[in-house]
């Protein structure tokens, strides 16, 4: 990488297209050796936020985040780094809206209070209360004098119709998680476990002081050190942040001023990043459609050269790739993708796709490992798109076994 002086009074650092992919598979944990001592919580901390999703394929979308990174950590382990049940201490996360639901953790409480105040300006999310001070004075009552609670708990979730039917108790919990007063430290069953924020967020960080804009300067300066290298569309989108957001703080979030080649718009880098040589074995693993490295459509565009939509919202007939793509990562670069499936102890790839014959011996090993982690002891290919390479991934995948 070279500096070239322009007219700002700022040097920009001239990158390589290859020399950002590096930064950014570095940043997000996947080039390197993984600091297993600090482990899943360590990734989370790395991350700043991962998504949370319905869908369970292999695993759930939060479950895989850690699991590309960190090799087979235990699913146990992984939902135990990330919840704290009751009475188990201090919590080390929580759950809020940042690029969607996620988990957090928890020392990013204060951050998000410029998105807290929006909502109660607001005054409400998706749904109206009937009675507002009524029902939410209800649900604190309940949770006041019982503990953490389910929303069924709390006396059910909807009215009995479809998803979005939501009874008043959900509202007005959800409205309260939207505001801070009630807090997501723990999923139980894949339920919401509410609790007071006032029992449950540590008192040194149970605080709203934060201006909005020094909340939103230090979201930005975490997506970045996250991304490694990031326009300000990137930054935007890592916490669902407004680009005029962006340019209001980038100046003061220490990140530096770059210009990749390739990409058509400026860009700015962590410049711990920039400090060192990004070097060291690249992992080879099935990503979620969720995951941080390619949640951004566009940025893996750029970053990859590789075009990536999840279509499980797709009609079937419609699907080009299948229900829950999941890329392939191996030598820095995506190089295919395998829509997976269970059927009892044998994972089953649906459809692969290959980035030519030498991702062949990449997804075997990808299929295999991802086989372990999850309980199955085979694995069947049922189509791979480019018939040509079909019997070689499977010889690949009977000796990766």
């Amino acid at each position: 990488m070279t500096t070239a002086t322009t007219e700002a009074p700022t040097p920009v650092v001239q990158l390589s297209a290859d020399e950002a992919r590096r930064l950014v598979l570095r940043a997000q944990g996947l080039l390197g050796a993984p600091d297993r001592a600090a482990g899943v919580r360590g990734i989370l901390r790395r991350l700043g936020a991962v998504q949370l999703d319905t869908i369970s394929v292999l695993a759930r979308s939060h479950e895989l985040v850690p699991y590309a990174r960190l090799g087979a950590v235990g699913r146990a382990t992984v939902e135990a780094a990330y919840w704290s049940p009751s009475g188990a201490g201090a919590p080390h996360t929580f759950e809020y809206w940042s690029h969607a639901a996620c988990v957090l953790p928890i020392e990013e409480w204060p951050l998000f209070a410029f998105r807290r105040r929006a909502f109660a300006a607001r005054g409400y999310r998706w749904h109206r209360l009937s009675d507002p001070e009524r029902w939410c004075a209800a649900v604190l009552d309940r949770l006041r004098a019982e503990g953490p609670l389910t929303a069924t708990e709390l006396g059910g979730a909807k009215n009995g119709g479809p998803w979005f039917d939501w009874s008043e108790t959900k509202i007005a919990v959800e409205w309260l998680l939207d505001t801070g007063q009630v807090v997501c430290t723990e999923r139980r069953g894949w339920k919401r476990v509410y609790d007071l924020a006032e029992r449950a967020v540590p008192e040194p960080l149970r605080h709203d002081d934060l201006a909005d804009t020094e909340c939103i300067r230090r979201l930005v300066a975490q997506a970045g050190a996250a991304l490694g290298v990031a326009t300000r569309a990137d930054l935007a989108d890592y916490h669902r942040l407004k680009g005029e957001q962006v340019d209001a703080v980038i100046r003061d979030t220490g990140l530096v001023p770059v210009k990749v080649a390739g990409w058509p718009r400026p860009a700015w880098a962590d410049p711990a990043a920039l400090a060192e040589e990004p070097r060291g074995r690249h992992r080879t693993t099935l990503l979620s459609p969720f995951d941080s490295l390619i949640w951004d459509r566009p940025r893996t565009e750029r970053v990859f050269g590789f075009t990536h939509r999840l279509e499980a919202y797709v009609p079937k007939a419609k699907r080009i790739h299948g229900y829950f793509a999941m890329p392939l990562l191996t030598g820095g670069r995506l190089a295919g993708r395998v829509d997976p499936a269970r059927e009892g102890t044998t994972l089953v790839a649906r459809q692969v796709s290959l980035d030519g014959a030498r991702s062949v011996a990449p997804m075997a090993r990808a299929l295999r490992e991802a086989a372990r982690w999850v309980g199955c002891d085979s694995v069947r290919i049922e189509r791979c798109t480019d018939a040509r390479l079909a019997p070689a991934l499977v010889k690949a995948v009977d000796s990766a076994g």
